[in-house]
């Protein structure tokens, strides 16, 4: 009960918090589960109406009110409504399913057809039909008629909209995701919701908003729908009732919620965590977890905080910026390796066994199937005062989140003399560690890691080919960052080297795999962008500039649907700094690549203009939900989506049939470092709550770069 009053109370306080204007207003739908722990009986809800604005759950025999904190055995009358006995039905109509009074005629939806009574009191099969499409229709199994005055059905064809005797039919390739309908109900501004057998759907202004999994209802045998006077959805399954609730808020509020949340349940000695849930979809069950990223997401988060400070000069923004670098400052700080990163930091009597977990012999049997596992113990050494413990291994993602946090911090919240020293000196450590040890993180046993090897001669091996343009780009930046922070010309010169004896700016512009698909993994999408950053952001030379324009292109295009708010907005801010310099006359390009003085023009011609849309960028903000917790959702069985066909692609990969990727509130991830054309997800079914960075950090980005303009 405590998290539910949590979320009412939470949304309580919105509805007083005004800091923009009414143009960055947005509607959230908020989901609260009622069940037995409500005062519900086990079991299915059969009916849901509305009294006097007040719901009524039905069940057989039984109705149950809610008196706005549970639900109360009531003594009323009220029963479960029953469809009309007409004493004549259509000629060899089999089964009425639904019924409703529209323009002054009874229509009821059958079996075998939607009916229609004329003037002269008998019946009439309707046969629906637009410039598209022309049905006779099955299994009308709703009808209603909304506040605009527009009739609606559902049938096995799909979803029908009669708008002064003209029809409007849309299918799955209208975007219409399940057909098999249940019920329907008009919400009281034009919307209208249809219960499925398999969920709930909400057309509005013609587009249909999903609603399935435990993140929406109790279960997705949905039987009844009531909307209440104030928009709220109330809708009874086989497992209780939820509410969908429709909040008015702006970005900023939704982002002080996700500040809040991230800050009570998911701060771990300044490291941004993930929780693990004791008891399945509590967020009272919470521990706080660990994990191989906490670096990168401690990283992101700060950078988030940055970038509010920048654009807002919020004490409190700065104050967890600078906890946030203190974090990722001290996992280089633990470690004996001078300039070593450590993946996690925990108190030495932390509560799991995570030495005995990688145990030598578990390392010997993980190689046999992964013969790239690295075999170190233990994989959690003790620090030097042995209070702490801190995870080896660590790996580029790391690498790409520090480096992407220190330019940031550096540019825009490190302030004081001191501030600006602690960000040169662990820029410096972890840069020379890696050029010290010819461009590879080395761990304590004196090894490269697994996942940290930036070396030329691994990229020309057959164990790194594949790495080659994604780590010489990633390095690259590094040594940009490197020289920007610190200002020693010596990392400009390292660069210099790496392009001119090993060609990493020419591996650069190949900075993706795409096939085989095990090479294929989103996080390399989110730490190549991040590294692209600061690789464009600090490039001085207009040549490489260019290369590095059109490599950024390459990237993000191939994931440029997938509707991700924050690798949208680095290729969007970093196609604009390039548009800008275009428009300043930066490039001269007749001195340039003279070699072949055709080709800076047509990189120029090409891709002088960004080419985002940045309504993906709203759509995934506004519509990530407020409820992080990680659940399973399955989309297979949608109608309104593609299945990639790619050969050796893996099983449930696809999109919606606009060719862009399902919104982020009927996917199973909400994570933006995951690939989003995967239609049967899970972030830990129910066992797990997110931490609020992959809104905050895209939405802060997006504002401060002009991306978001209110």
């Amino acid at each position: 009960m405590r998290s539910f009053l949590l979320i009412l109370v939470a949304l309580l306080q919105f509805s007083f918090i005004s800091t923009t204007g009414e143009k960055d207003k947005f509607k959230q739908d908020v989901a609260v589960m009622h069940g037995s722990e409500h005062g519900l009986p086990q079991g299915a809800i059969e009916k849901i109406q509305l009294s006097n604005n007040v719901p009524f759950a039905i069940t057989s025999g039984e109705s149950y009110s809610w008196n706005g904190e549970k639900w109360v055995k009531s003594n009323s009358t009220l029963k479960s409504p029953t469809l009309s006995q007409h004493k004549s039905l259509p000629e060899g109509s089999i089964k009425i399913l639904s019924e409703v009074t529209y323009g002054g005629r009874t229509y009821i939806g059958c079996e075998n057809g939607l009916f229609v009574k004329n003037q002269k009191n008998k019946w009439k099969l309707v046969l629906p039909a637009d410039k598209n499409y022309s049905w006779a229709l099955k299994n009308v199994a709703a009808l209603v008629v909304d506040t605009k005055g527009n009739l609606w059905f559902g049938s096995k064809e799909g979803i029908g909209k009669n708008t002064d005797g003209i029809w409007q039919l849309f299918t799955g390739k209208e975007n219409v995701p399940y057909t098999k309908f249940t019920s329907a109900s008009a919400g009281p501004n034009g919307e209208v919701w249809f219960g499925t057998e398999n969920g709930a759907i909400r057309a509005e202004n013609d587009y249909f908003y999903y609603r399935s999994s435990r993140r929406w209802l109790p279960d997705n045998k949905v039987n009844d729908i009531a909307i209440d006077t104030n928009g709220t959805a109330w809708i009874a399954t086989d497992k209780g009732v939820a509410q969908i609730i429709a909040k008015e808020m702006t970005y900023e509020e939704k982002a002080s919620h996700f500040t809040q949340l991230t800050e009570e349940r998911h701060n771990r000695m300044g490291f941004i965590c993930q929780n693990q849930l004791n008891e399945q979809f509590n967020i009272d069950s919470y521990e706080l977890a660990i994990s191989d990223n906490d670096g990168m997401y401690t990283a992101k988060y700060g950078a988030a905080q940055a970038f509010r400070y920048a654009i807002t000069s919020d004490k409190e923004a700065k104050k967890l910026a600078n906890r946030s670098f203190e974090a990722v400052k001290w996992l280089v700080d633990i470690t004996p390796e001078s300039g070593f990163p450590a993946r996690v930091i925990i108190p030495a009597d932390w509560h799991e066994p995570v030495n005995e977990q990688y145990s030598q012999e578990y390392n010997k049997r993980r190689q046999k199937n992964d013969p790239f596992w690295k075999d170190i113990y233990p994989r959690f050494p003790l620090s030097e005062d042995g209070k702490y413990r801190w995870k080896c291994d660590t790996s580029s993602d790391e690498l790409a989140g520090h480096y992407f946090y220190y330019g940031i911090y550096y540019d825009l919240v490190a302030e004081t003399e001191a501030e600006k020293a602690a960000v040169k000196q662990v820029v410096a450590d972890v840069t020379d560690h890696l050029i010290r040890h010819s461009f590879k993180l080395v761990d304590y046993d004196g090894k490269p890691t697994r996942w940290g090897n930036f070396d030329p001669d691994y990229f020309n091996s057959i164990w790194g080919w594949d790495q080659r343009g994604l780590n010489s780009m990633m390095m690259l930046s590094f040594l940009n960052v490197a020289s920007h922070v610190t200002e020693n010309p010596k990392y400009d010169e390292v660069a210099k080297m790496l392009r001119d004896k090993e060609n990493y700016h020419i591996n650069a512009m190949h900075p993706k795999e795409f096939f085989p698909p095990e090479n294929v993994v989103p996080w390399d999408n989110n730490l190549g962008l991040m590294s692209f950053y600061g690789l464009i952001k600090y490039e001085k030379d207009p040549e490489l500039l260019m290369m590095y324009r059109l490599s950024l292109e390459y990237a993000w295009l191939n994931i440029s649907k997938q509707k991700n708010a924050f690798w949208d907005g680095l290729y969007g801010a970093l196609a604009n700094t390039f548009t800008k310099k275009v428009n300043e006359g930066y490039f001269n390009t007749n001195e340039l690549f003279k070699e072949n003085p055709l080709f800076a023009q047509s990189v120029i011609d090409r891709y002088g203009k960004s080419s985002l849309d940045t309504k993906y960028i709203k759509e995934t903000l506004q519509r990530i939900p407020l409820d992080l917790i990680g659940y399973e959702m399955d989309n297979t069985h949608r109608l309104d989506v593609l299945f990639d066909t790619t050969p050796a692609q893996e099983e449930d990969m696809g999109w919606r049939v606009d060719s862009y990727a399902l919104p982020i509130d009927e996917r199973g991830h909400v994570r933006l470092d995951r690939d989003a054309f995967n239609l049967h997800d899970s972030e830990g079914n129910g066992y797990s709550e997110h931490e609020g960075t992959f809104y905050l950090l895209p939405y802060y980005f997006a504002k401060y770069h002009d991306l978001i303009p209110e």
